[in-house]
Order: structure tokens, then C-alpha cells, then sequence
């Protein structure tokens, strides 16, 4: 097939300005593939770290984790799928900043007719994230008290709301008292303007000194000592991200020192790995999003011609909510 579609591209890596707009062929899904025609595409941290290197890619490649749209072809052995179906994704390889793609189908789930194919772009990364990180890294149940850097981007604001639906107290952070009234307008209990306070001391203030059960931080090394100190003894840390950079090594004696703390560094792509437990997953998002116990927020909007303006955007945390990537 000679068609082809506009793709963004790098080709070294590093800032903004080598995100390039490219016509790549698509061509014909192999075994276990589909074609997707796409409708709109969804920006995240993950594709940052790409592009800057932090997660190497072999060059030159295509950037992108998470869009919907529509199946155009399916390859053999595809049972999940047909020709027509409205579909969402977040998966492996990058490639999905592109009006149209063939890529692995396991990870490419239907779309409900209730969500609308923005939200779709917009929430599976984010969503799926949310999801592994209250059902399937440490146990949680109804009482206890999480907190959540970054609780007004993306992923922040769908926790919120997670939080609340599941009877869970959700301590929020952000970087302005905006961005803290938008988290507890989402669900949070307990919000914490981390630019004016010491959201160690505040946190202990708030949990009557216990500290809380988990600590969930995508934001990495400008929070994970603070964080440390923010969790009761035998409390979970759980370190999923590095806005603000990776965060330093870690004599793991501390985490003795300061309670037997347990630490993890998980990434969405080992959970979703499964086609199974993927789909079961999209499944319970999916279902939180038609019930109406999650709202998906989205508050940016690009064409794909300025991609370089979305990163810049996310990069300097002008961004609330989820951001997408318009055709």
C-alpha cells in the first residue's frame, strides 16, 4: 500500500525543535496487527523522556504512546478487533503522533460509543496508569490515605477522582493554588500548594503525625526524599515518573532507618504487557469513565503541526488535565 501519513519524527535527540512532521508509509497489518486510522492522539511525560534521550530510542523513530480511532484492516490471528471498530490505545512502540498506523493489536482496545474519541486519546495512559497504581502495585482499601504529587495533570486528576470513588483519602500537591483548588474540585481531600509549604510537615500535620500508606510521585527527584518522610512505617513508596528529573541512587539503608519503608519504580507497559489483564484493565477504566465516577478533563489542545509547542507546554508545567494532539 503506497499510502502514507503525517508522522512526527526525531532524528537526533533533545529539545522541542527536533520534533520533525514527516509523510511515512503505513501499509498492511502482519499477523497480530491493525491498521488504525487515527481520530486524535494523546501527549504525555513518557514522550518527553523520549525525545530528550532519558529513555533512548534507536534513531530516527517515531514518537507517540496513546491515541484513538478507527480499525482499518486487521491482520490474522486478531479476534478482539474488526474492520470498523471504534478503538483506544496506550502502547508500545512510540509511533502514535501520526494520522494513521500498523502496530501489535494486543494492546489496542474498543472503544465504548459513550466515550468520545478526544477522551479515548486522552485517557489511556493516564487512565491505565491510575488503574495499576490503585489495584495492582500494593493493596489498598477504603480508609486508607495516599499521597499524590502532581495532582493536577493528567494522571493527578483521574487519581483524584479514583480516590474518591473508591473511599480512599487522596492527599493532592501542585505548584499553585489554581492548579490545588482544580484537585480538590476532582476529588482530593486534602490539597497542598507545594511552592508556599513544606508538604512534609503538612502531611504529617494532616495524618495527626502517622504519615500515609502510600506515596505515588511521578514527579521524581525534586519530591522523592520529602516523600520518604511522608510515610508511616512499612508504607509503599511508589516512584513512576521524573518530571523534575531521575531521582538520585538510594542507600537502601534508609528505608530501614526510616520505617521499613518498601520503594517500587514500575512503568504501565510491564502491567499492560498481558493482552488479557490490558483489556481487563481498559475494561474497569472504561466502565469508571461511563458510570461517571471519572471525568476526563481535557484543557490543551494542539494540531499535530505544533507538537514542539505541546512539549514546550507539558515541559514547563503550563499544562493542566490531559493535553491532545488534533487531526
Amino acid at each position: 500500500m503506497s499510502e502514507t501519513a503525517r508522522t512526527v519524527v526525531i532524528e537526533a535527540f533533545g529539545g522541542p525543535e527536533v520534533l520533525e512532521l514527516q509523510d511515512r508509509p503505513v501499509g498492511e497489518p502482519g499477523p497480530g496487527q491493525v491498521r488504525i486510522r487515527h481520530k486524535a492522539c494523546g501527549l504525555n511525560f513518557i514522550d518527553v523522556y523520549q525525545r530528550t534521550g532519558l529513555y533512548p530510542l534507536q534513531l530516527p523513530h517515531a514518537l507517540g504512546m496513546e491515541a484513538s480511532g478507527v480499525i482499518e484492516a486487521v491482520g490474522d490471528g486478531v479476534t478482539h478487533l474488526n474492520v470498523g471498530d471504534r478503538a483506544a490505545y496506550a502502547s508500545a512502540p512510540p509511533g502514535a503522533y501520526t494520522e494513521a498506523r500498523v502496530m501489535p493489536a494486543a494492546q489496542v482496545c474498543p472503544l465504548p460509543d459513550e466515550i468520545g474519541f478526544d477522551e479515548g486519546a486522552a485517557m489511556m495512559l493516564k487512565g491505565l496508569t491510575v488503574d495499576y497504581l490503585f489495584h495492582r502495585t500494593t493493596p489498598l482499601s477504603r480508609g486508607d490515605t495516599v499521597l499524590f504529587h502532581a495532582a493536577a495533570g493528567g494522571v493527578g486528576l483521574i487519581a483524584c477522582q479514583w480516590a474518591k470513588s473508591e473511599g480512599i483519602t487522596l492527599i493532592g500537591t501542585a505548584g499553585s493554588d489554581e492548579k490545588c483548588e482544580l484537585a480538590k474540585a476532582h476529588g482530593a481531600t486534602h490539597v497542598i500548594n507545594y511552592r508556599t509549604e513544606n508538604f512534609t510537615e503538612k502531611v504529617r500535620e494532616l495524618t495527626g503525625g502517622k504519615g500515609v500508606d502510600v506515596v505515588m510521585d511521578s514527579v521524581g527527584a525534586d519530591t522523592f526524599e520529602g516523600s520518604l518522610d511522608c510515610l508511616k512505617p512499612l508504607g509503599m513508596m511508589i516512584s513512576f515518573g521524573n518530571a523534575s528529573g531521575p531521582v538520585p541512587p538510594v542507600n537502601i539503608g534508609i528505608l530501614g532507618q526510616k520505617g521499613s519503608l518498601k520503594i517500587t519504580r514500575p512503568t504501565l507497559f510491564t502491567h499492560i504487557a498481558d493482552h488479557a489483564a490490558c483489556q481487563a484493565m481498559a475494561r474497569r477504566l472504561f466502565g469508571k469513565v461511563t458510570g461517571g465516577e471519572v471525568k476526563i478533563r481535557i484543557d490543551q489542545r494542539f494540531p499535530l503541526e505544533q507538537i514542539a509547542d505541546a512539549h514546550g507546554a507539558l515541559e514547563a508545567r503550563q499544562t493542566t488535565g490531559s493535553t491532545i494532539l488534533e487531526l
